[in-house]
């Protein structure tokens, strides 16, 4: 009877060891797993890609045989530095930015053709190529003027050569342009050309103003006296008027006899 009452205790234990065996081999080795939120899941069959996509949530498999890769299809960012020449063969050194994502349709084949590796396999190539066939549609003042303009034909580009490989362009900017010290020097000098200019002729304009203010000012002068002096020959009176508004009042005291007369009484 002792026996039986200490072997029963030995083969519980025993049997818990193997349970908790079992289940920690079971979780190591658990044919399920989950895609998390912003991500899809590629299923592989020995390696191979399978063309099962997975969505976000718990997924099963075929452990040994199946396995599952997950991409990740959130908007990211690259940005990258790229050297080109413009029109006018003047060297420009820009750095721009690529907001983009994974079409979720597309993670199987991108990650049968590609891998994981897309950024610098087909991102950065299409970005220094798109960067440097657009610089060269434009001379160097043009870049700085048409800035937009650029910067819309940069993203053409990048969206003729990226969406059909599966990445889709959400946004692109550029995020400096650089140019070489001569140029930056003849375009200095010549603002401060425009400028000087400029100024000459709004000088210019001040004087001519000026001058036809003075000529404005004579003929009217002239215009006054040659009115005036009409009124006089038609009016003879106007200066006997004139000759009474400056009299004080006061006659004078001699008189000759050829004198003429102060004022004509008549």
């Amino acid at each position: 009877m002792n026996n039986d009452i200490n072997f029963l205790p030995k083969q519980f234990f025993k049997f818990i060891f193997y349970l908790i065996i079992i289940i920690i081999l079971f979780f190591i080795f658990a044919p399920f797993g989950t895609v998390g939120a912003g991500e899809r899941g590629v299923l592989l069959r020995f390696n191979a890609v399978t063309g099962k996509i997975l969505n976000e949530g718990l997924y099963f498999y075929i452990p040994f045989i199946e396995q599952v890769k997950k991409i990740d299809i959130k908007i990211q960012k690259e940005q990258v530095s790229a050297n080109a020449a413009s029109k006018d063969l003047q060297t420009i050194s820009s750095v721009v930015a690529l907001n983009f994502h994974i079409m979720p349709d597309k993670v199987a084949k991108i990650y049968q053709e590609v891998g994981i590796d897309y950024k610098n396999r087909i991102i950065d190539p299409a970005l220094q190529e798109a960067v440097k066939a657009s610089t060269a549609l434009f001379t160097a003042e043009e870049l700085i003027t048409k800035r937009e303009i650029v910067k819309e034909k940069i993203k053409f580009l990048l969206k003729e050569r990226l969406e059909p490989r599966g990445l889709a362009i959400d946004e692109f900017n550029i995020v400096n342009f650089e140019f070489s010290r001569a140029f930056n020097e003849a375009i200095e000098n010549k603002v401060t050309a425009e400028q000087q200019a400029l100024a000459a002729k709004n000088k210019l304009e001040q004087v001519k103003f000026e001058a036809e203010q003075k000529v404005a000012e004579a003929k009217g002068k002239a215009e006054a006296i040659r009115i005036e002096a009409q009124a006089l020959r038609d009016n003879p009176q106007v200066l006997q008027l004139r000759a009474l508004e400056k009299w004080d009042g006061k006659l004078p005291q001699f008189m000759g006899s050829n004198s003429v007369p102060f004022i004509n009484v008549k």
